[in-house]
C-alpha cells in the first residue's frame, strides 16, 4: 500500500499506472457512470494531480496486505480546500481493481467537477493515444 501511496506523492504517474489493473474501474466523485479500464483510468489520475494543489494523504486505513485500503487527503483545488478519500481494491497480483474517490465540501467538490470537466476532452485524447 505503501507503494502506492509513495508514487502519488512522488506525482510518479508512470509507476501509479503499473499498479493498475487493465480492466480497473475508476468510480469519481463527479460523475455519474463510472470510467472502466486502465487507459482511462490513468489519464484521469495524470490530470488530477494537476488539478490538485498541495496534495498530501493525511491518513491510511488498512491491514497490510489486505484487499481494501483507504487514503485520506488533502488539497485545494481554485484556491478551496478539499479532503478526500481515495477507495482502493487490489486483486491477488496486487494490481487497483477498483478505485473510488470521494471529496468533501460540496463548493470544493464543485470547483474540481468544473475543474475536470475543463480538461475532460485531453482526458479522452490521452486515454485513447494510451489504449
Amino acid at each position: 500500500m505503501s507503494t502506492f501511496r509513495q508514487a502519488i506523492e512522488a506525482r510518479d504517474m508512470d509507476a501509479v499506472e503499473e499498479m493498475l489493473a487493465d480492466d480497473v474501474v475508476f468510480r469519481s466523485p463527479v460523475a455519474f457512470k463510472p470510467y472502466e479500464g486502465k487507459a482511462i483510468t490513468a489519464a484521469i489520475l495524470r490530470t488530477v494531480v494537476e488539478v490538485f494543489e498541495g496534495f498530501h494523504y493525511v491518513r491510511e486505513i488498512g491491514a497490510q496486505g489486505a484487499a481494501d485500503h483507504a487514503l485520506v487527503f488533502e488539497a485545494t483545488v481554485d484556491g478551496l480546500a478539499i479532503t478526500g478519500c481515495d477507495f482502493l481494491r487490489f486483486d491477488d497480483d496486487g494490481k487497483i481493481v477498483d478505485f473510488m474517490v470521494m471529496v468533501r465540501p460540496l463548493r470544493a467538490a464543485e470547483a474540481l467537477a468544473r475543474e475536470m470537466g475543463a480538461r475532460f476532452d485531453s482526458i479522452v485524447d490521452m486515454a485513447s493515444r494510451n489504449a
